[in-house]
């Protein structure tokens, strides 16, 4: 998990909510729309919790092989993360550039609570020049590139395995999108979680204290605030299950009870046992992360797999 970044405004995300609530057979939700500043609180300390290993791993990886980086990436003047909350990763990037060369620094993000914590801390890194960016993950990438020094690379960051929030077909395109703003030479570092056995990848998403839970709720109780919806939320119970051929953890609201709910006064109703979807979170093997990224012209330069929980981080260059 991670946000599908996108700043929206409330006409799109009455149009798509609507649209998905009343998809058939189906009924979905965005992923995106899970990272208002409570959602975005929510999923920070999901992240704390033993069952959740991606962050830990993910972190363990970054304390592990960020000094390499600078020698691997070579000189840049630009990093540029996409989805990059309060930033806590990217702290373990940022001092091994900043030995030898003045950076720039792009957080990019939806939360604006989030963005302003990522700019406070890192305040106390010198020759850091930090450029918080609220949009989606592709204007942003673009308006970053442009903050960067002529003839000069940059290194994309997009960590926390949020590719796998991507159905596969934009994953693709998303990656060949990310690819069209770098320039030849610029790196991009990627994060996804790796295929484990169900009993160690389901807890991550169902977890005993129940904020999983409370952070899938909180979806339907942003629709309450923001679009005058009436969803009791007494009446959904969380789920999360794993598609074994797709190779993917998906997240479900089900409707304990027949009811309808109304959306800014347009009814939708829910059958008992019939489910929203809310999210899909994909599982890789690294060489699917290879073959993802050669289709959108990056070529892998090398890939770091964490032996406590199965995740890999993998440095990319455009080629």
């Amino acid at each position: 998990m991670r946000p599908l970044s996108h700043f929206v405004a409330r006409s799109e995300f009455e149009t798509e909510v609507l649209t998905g609530l009343k998809k058939h057979p189906q009924k979905e939700l965005y992923s995106k729309y899970f990272y208002d500043d409570l959602g975005t609180a929510l999923f920070e300390a999901i992240t704390l919790l033993p069952e959740y290993g991606l962050t830990r791993a993910d972190m363990r990886l970054l304390r592990e092989h960020s000094g390499e980086l600078p020698e691997r990436v070579g000189e840049i003047s630009m990093i540029a993360e996409l989805g990059s909350g309060s930033g806590e990763k990217a702290r373990e990037v940022l001092p091994a550039f900043l030995k030898k060369h003045r950076l720039t620094y792009a957080p990019i993000d939806v939360s604006a609570a989030a963005l302003r914590r990522c700019e406070r801390d890192l305040e106390h890194l010198h020759h850091l020049r930090t450029i918080p960016i609220r949009t989606s993950y592709i204007e942003g990438l673009a308006a970053a590139s442009k903050l960067r020094s002529a003839g000069t690379r940059m290194l994309v960051l997009f960590l926390g395995s949020s590719i796998g929030n991507f159905e596969p077909d934009f994953a693709d395109k998303f990656l060949n999108e990310v690819r069209k703003n770098l320039h030849s030479g610029d790196a991009f570092l990627l994060s996804a979680d790796l295929v484990k056995p169900i009993g160690q990848m389901l807890p991550a998403y169902d977890d005993a204290l129940g904020l999983t839970s409370a952070f899938n709720l909180n979806l339907l109780a942003r629709i309450n605030r923001e679009l005058k919806g009436t969803f009791v939320l007494k009446n959904f119970k969380h789920e999360a299950r794993y598609d074994e051929a797709e190779q993917r953890i998906e997240m479900h609201l089900r409707a304990t009870v027949d009811h309808t709910v109304s959306v800014n006064q347009s009814d939708i109703s829910f059958r008992k046992d019939e489910t929203i979807w809310t999210e899909s979170s994909y599982k890789f093997r690294p060489e699917q992360i290879r073959e993802l990224s050669a289709r959108a012209k990056f070529q892998c330069e090398a890939q770091w797999i964490d032996a406590e929980w199965p995740f890999v981080q993998s440095l990319l260059r455009a080629a």
